[in-house]
């Protein structure tokens, strides 16, 4: 369990330093529209959200399949009770993601 969480850190700081978004957060940060408001805090508020919610989905979907697979493995006869609410749960999940695009798109629109 420590060695997924260490790859995990690893692979944040990976992402983070290997993206573009540093090269222009400075650049963006500076410009705004006629009314004053700050158009590249807007986008960086949009691709942090779209961010956050991908990863955040993407560990919670893997951790229910986790334990739906374990679960099976010890009790094959449950397979049939646990797949319904299984489904229902990682779709949930990918309407939370979904969710989130769709705000990161708004906060995108007012740039």
């Amino acid at each position: 369990m420590k060695k997924l969480f260490h790859g995990i850190y690893l692979t944040a700081i990976g992402v983070i330093l290997t993206s573009p978004w540093w090269v222009y957060a400075e650049e963006m940060a500076q410009v705004t529209t006629t009314s004053g408001e700050n158009r590249g805090l807007y986008a960086l508020a949009a691709g942090l959200a779209i961010a956050v919610a991908a990863f955040g989905g993407a560990l919670g979907q893997g951790r229910v399949g986790a334990a739906a697979m374990e679960g099976i493995a010890r009790n094959p006869q449950s397979q049939k009770i646990m797949f319904i609410p299984m489904i229902i749960v990682l779709a949930l999940i990918e309407s939370f993601v979904i969710f989130s695009f769709a705000v990161a798109m708004i906060i995108a629109g007012k740039i």
